[in-house]
């Protein structure tokens, strides 16, 4: 199956494009797109490794759906499109950002800055019919991102995998926790922001094991 992604991906992930999950799932995504509106843009469902190269990553974040709305999803992991107004979970994550590194919340809630500086902002599942969550979920997706978890934890040495809430935990329990650093918390949707992810200094702690690991540290 050829897949139009960065080719550092592709080449570390073309075992996985030709098993037979894989061309199924494809067949899948083909006839949702051409018979339901489905997000992101077929252009798009592979941006947070085009954003993010293999080579380049150094931090990545687990979510789980695309966002379900009109012009929303691009691709990227609690991430809109520009222009779009910033969903409460990313509000919330700012909020924690400008609590723990004292930077003031953007108006844009385009993360493509942190995929440009190698965070890889990886949904569980990468596409989603328009206004329907989950109905893309269990065709295929989540053994995809399983393997990239896993080949990523194998591959790289020194990364931080920001684990928020518990799905994002349970898909992580692949990484090798020896070689990486493992943050984990609440999600910080607005029903559970509180009990854990506010307070978590997760961004502070990614920035100071990357200088450790003499990485250079994001601009969150």
């Amino acid at each position: 199956m050829k897949v139009n992604i960065d080719p550092s991906w592709k080449k570390l992930l073309k075992d996985e494009f030709s098993k037979e999950y894989f061309n199924l799932l494809v067949d899948f995504v083909k006839d949702e797109y051409s018979s339901h509106t489905v997000y992101p843009p077929g252009a798009k469902i592979f941006n947070a490794f085009d954003m993010c190269p293999f080579e380049s990553t150094k931090v990545v974040i687990i979510g789980q759906d695309p966002y379900h709305g009109e012009g929303q999803a691009h691709g990227l992991c609690f991430s809109v499109a520009e222009g779009v107004r910033t969903p409460p979970s990313l509000v919330n994550i700012y909020k924690e950002i400008k609590n723990d590194l004292g930077k003031e919340i953007p108006n844009s809630g385009n993360l493509e800055r942190w995929a440009s500086q190698g965070v890889l902002l990886l949904n569980a599942t990468l596409t989603v019919r328009a206004h329907t969550p989950g109905s893309h979920q269990n065709k295929g997706w989540e053994q995809f991102t399983d393997a990239v978890i896993r080949l990523i934890s194998e591959k790289k040495e020194n990364l931080v995998f920001l684990l928020w809430g518990s799905y994002a935990q349970k898909k992580g329990a692949v990484i090798d926790k020896a070689k990486h650093l493992v943050l984990e918390s609440a999600h910080p949707s607005p029903f559970s922001a509180d009990r854990g992810f506010f307070g978590c200094r997760h961004f502070s702690q990614t920035n100071n094991y990357l200088k450790k690991h003499r990485e250079e540290e994001i601009n969150w």
